[in-house]
């Protein structure tokens, strides 16, 4: 699931800039367009130039921050070395996280809440996920569904595999749903291993007091936010975000930041209008199925400066901000050039 500002999403809806439009998609069709799969030379291995990326994005961070927590969305086939789940972990990619995400592990299976997914992709993912808890991950699943029933069974099958789960009521991930967390309780959380449930709500549409007192009056053990008030370019205070880290009940949780790291944001603080028409080397098509994100070489630097590395990072800015750690996405932006 990528972010996708509340704000923005109104802007598309008033103005119609960026709107999904065959001649949009003709637009960008048109652009200049760099090799697909080479650095130096020499053809890209997709999966360990996103595992790399990803492991140095962990390594900075944790130097700057000891203890930097870091999350990867849907990240099944970088966990092995050939992506099978027959296959050992990479150990130096799973050193670099301290969880994984698995979206649609029960229900919304290709973007369609409340459906079933195939219990063949079903067994296949819950295995990779096994496999990460295995290796000492902790598994943060997001069902899509609204049935109360099917609410109940996404929480109890996450459980019953020793994950901790969120069913989003929707798919944009911009509300609380109504009740108490699964598993709620006082406890203190201090890692990611003592989290029993999590919030994952990256979509203000409330206006930025309303959208805090609304997390603040929450007794989630883990909110993974966007690091971004509703304009998408001003990132939360630390006063902030500290005071988002007692739950109601007064015990202690964990602040996570979404970060889109394989993809490129256009309602982000980095973007520049002129790469519409001359775009950076490292910046790829639009996204047909979301607006204003565009596909990125990952492996190229300039796009690497833009995350981390540096004082004005994406990543420098989650920690001056005192997050915990950061929750990865689209970690399966292998498979678009795989495919390509």
């Amino acid at each position: 699931m990528y972010t996708l500002r509340s704000s923005f999403l109104m802007a598309l809806l008033l103005t119609g800039a960026f709107s999904c439009t065959k001649s949009m998609q003709q637009q960008e069709s048109g652009r200049a367009k760099m090799p697909a799969g080479t650095k130096d030379g020499v053809p890209v291995d997709y999966r360990q130039e996103l595992r790399t990326f990803i492991q140095d994005i962990s390594a900075w961070a944790r130097g700057k921050q000891p203890g930097f927590m870091v999350v990867a969305q849907n990240s099944s086939e970088l966990l092995t070395t050939t992506g099978d789940t027959s296959d050992p972990v990479v150990t130096a990619y799973v050193n670099a996280l301290n969880g994984v995400g698995r979206e649609e592990l029960v229900y919304g299976f290709e973007n369609h809440d409340d459906a079933p997914t195939p219990a063949g992709i079903k067994k296949e993912w819950t295995a990779f996920c096994q496999k990460a808890k295995n290796a000492g991950l902790k598994v943060l699943v997001t069902d899509y569904c609204t049935t109360p029933a099917k609410v109940t069974t996404s929480y109890n099958t996450s459980n019953s595999n020793g994950f901790i789960s969120f069913a989003a009521s929707h798919r944009q991930l911009d509300n609380i749903p109504a009740g108490t967390p699964y598993q709620e309780h006082a406890g203190n959380v201090s890692t990611l291993t003592d989290a029993r449930n999590f919030l994952y709500l990256i979509n203000n549409g409330d206006g930025d007091t309303k959208f805090i007192n609304s997390l603040k009056a929450t007794n989630y053990d883990v909110l993974v936010i966007d690091a971004f008030s509703e304009d998408g370019k001003t990132v939360w205070s630390k006063a902030v975000v500290n005071s988002l880290k007692v739950k109601k009940n007064g015990g202690k949780r964990l602040v996570l930041a979404y970060m889109s790291m394989g993809q490129a944001e256009q309602y982000r603080w980095y973007w520049k209008a002129e790469w519409k028409t001359n775009p950076p080397a490292w910046l790829e098509n639009l996204d047909p199925a979301w607006d204003g994100n565009y596909y990125v070489r990952y492996w190229m630097p300039g796009w690497k400066e833009l995350i981390y590395g540096n004082a004005s990072s994406y990543t420098q800015k989650l920690i001056d901000a005192g997050f915990d750690g950061t929750y990865l996405d689209p970690v399966d932006a292998s498979s678009y050039w795989e495919e390509k």
